[in-house]
């Protein structure tokens, strides 16, 4: 039997020995597993709780739990499952406040931008709720002579969500609100550096009348992402991480008969024409080369300057660089800040050595974020916004993900030198071109070799009526985020024949293969 704790984010209370719970059988439920990991605050760097990591024993009862939440919902009309997710998404539009402080407190991103992130996650929420028009299935009557063909949409069972640290809120509801309708039992695993707001969302859910066991939050490390590739009664995962892992997680869960939807990782480019507006471009880099810290997999890391254009982008981005205010992301005195810090120190240094390569492979740093440190929060994770100038193509600092507020340019000669960079790139997420010319922008819309596109737009993320995902390298398996995508990945199909006979009239005996007559 499942025993219940309060965790602090259920009840609005904090404290460092507070061990975060599962969610389980629709309640906070204790892990005895001895194991836990530290949740820290990043701008103050302290240790503000622990999370539980699951044992076997755990992973086992949660996947068994989530089993009896599906035998119950997949019964659910159509119509009941549609008043859950509407009471679902009105909850959360009420309280979505609540939800973006408990985001800052543990990832460290301004509370404006965990907002937004909230914001873009209840998209899919409301395209969720339009569901019964998009789990239809066809019907043709007399295909062939008295007999009627048709087809149904049905859920695939239990399916595992593993998300990663930088959008808590935003990547897991990429992907349960559309498994939830269609009739799935979502298990989260969710990062354990900020595993708080997968709680919230679990309590959530059950005010919204969803049935126990439906949506379980598994709280855990790689012992508890293994147990859901490989278990028997997991029919599908979900996955947003860095590309290693997407990797993994895709051979190992199709090797066990899942299907799979790994999101990797990024290097994404903005390609600058000479007749771009260079203060809008300016704006735009520091904006999406900045914003959350660079802990993006949309981030721009790459500004592809086609000559002459080099030298006064550099300048207009420093000018602005040097006007962002960094600080804790939930506010001071003085207000939001522009930028919070990095997710842990770890990721810091690792950000750091990145600059540190660039430097030794005759990059010139134009703006060092190395070594920041914030008045009165001395002891938090920061990186300032980094501007790299010359950066060797050849450099790891160019080829590699950063995901941190690091921005390279690199100098081009031409549109199809631009082009030519993007398209050698072992990624294929996203990408962006900055022109005033309509030409040039269909040409490269055309031409470029990545999964999501901006003309003027630097983080083109699809609005949830469409799908999210890259090419290359940034996406395992066959099926992108949300839109058509996701209701197709969280739904099977059955066809059937049908033929109800006559009783004046018989078919006789025919060992042939059917035909249509």
């Amino acid at each position: 039997m499942s025993t219940t704790q309060t965790s602090p984010i259920l009840d609005g209370t904090e404290s460092g020995a507070r061990i975060l719970p599962h969610w389980i059988d629709g309640a906070a439920h204790t892990s005895t597993s001895g194991r836990t990991a530290p949740v820290y605050n990043p701008a103050t760097g302290a240790v503000q709780s622990h999370v539980a990591l699951a044992d076997q024993a755990e992973i086992d009862e949660a996947i068994a739990s989530a089993q009896r939440g599906y035998d119950v919902w997949s019964r659910y009309s159509i119509a009941k499952r549609q008043t859950v997710l509407f009471a679902f998404r009105e909850l959360l539009n009420s309280r979505k406040q609540e939800l973006a402080e408990i985001i800052t407190a543990e990832h460290g991103k301004v509370v404006s931008d965990a907002m937004g992130e909230i914001l873009r996650g209840q998209e899919v929420v409301e395209l969720a709720t339009g569901f019964p028009h998009l789990i239809k299935g066809a019907f043709s009557e007399n295909a062939s002579t008295g007999i009627d063909v048709y087809s149904l949409k049905q859920p695939l069972g239990v399916v595992g969500v593993i998300s990663p640290f930088n959008f808590p809120a935003m990547v897991p509801m990429w992907f349960f609100p559309i498994a939830i309708a269609a009739g799935n039992a979502v298990i989260l695993k969710p990062s354990e550096k900020d595993p708080s707001a997968a709680l919230w969302l679990a309590r959530v859910w059950q005010e919204a009348g969803l049935p126990d066991g439906v949506f379980t939050v598994l709280q855990g490390d790689k012992l508890a992402v293994d147990g859901l590739l490989t278990s028997p009664v997991v029919q599908s995962i979900s996955f947003v991480g860095s590309t290693p892992i997407a990797q993994y997680i895709y051979e190992t869960a199709s090797k066990h008969g899942k299907r799979v939807q790994a999101l990797g990782g990024a290097k994404n480019h903005m390609l600058v024409l000479p007749d771009a507006d260079l203060d809008l471009v300016a704006d735009q880099a520091v904006n999406a080369g900045y914003g959350a810290a660079g802990e993006r997999c949309m981030a721009i890391s790459v500004v592809l300057a086609v000559e002459p254009v080099a030298d006064e982008l550099i300048e207009k981005i420093t000018d602005r660089i040097a006007r962002l205010r960094i600080g804790n992301g939930a506010g001071d005195a003085n207000g939001e800040p522009d930028m919070g810090p990095l997710i842990t120190d770890v990721h810091r240094d690792k950000v750091s050595s990145y600059v540190d390569i660039a430097e030794a492979d005759g990059a010139k740093i134009v703006v060092d974020g190395r070594g920041l440190v914030v008045d009165g929060h001395e002891d938090g994770f920061w990186f300032g916004p980094t501007l790299i100038d010359d950066i060797p193509t050849t450099s790891r600092a160019y080829q590699e993900e950063i995901f941190g507020p690091v921005l390279s340019v690199v100098r081009v000669q031409s549109y199809d030198e631009g082009v030519e960079l993007i398209n050698s790139g072992r990624f294929g997420n996203g990408t962006a071109i900055f022109t005033n010319d309509g030409g040039a922008a269909r040409r490269f819309q055309n031409e470029v070799q990545v999964g999501m596109i901006g003309i003027n737009v630097p983080i083109p993320v699809p609005v949830a009526y469409h799908s999210f995902g890259g090419w290359k390298q940034s996406l395992f398996g066959d099926a992108k985020a949300y839109g058509v995508h996701g209701f197709g990945f969280f739904t099977r199909e059955k066809a059937i024949t049908s033929r109800w006979l006559d009783p004046a009239t018989h078919g006789g005996l025919n060992l042939g293969f059917p035909q249509n007559d």
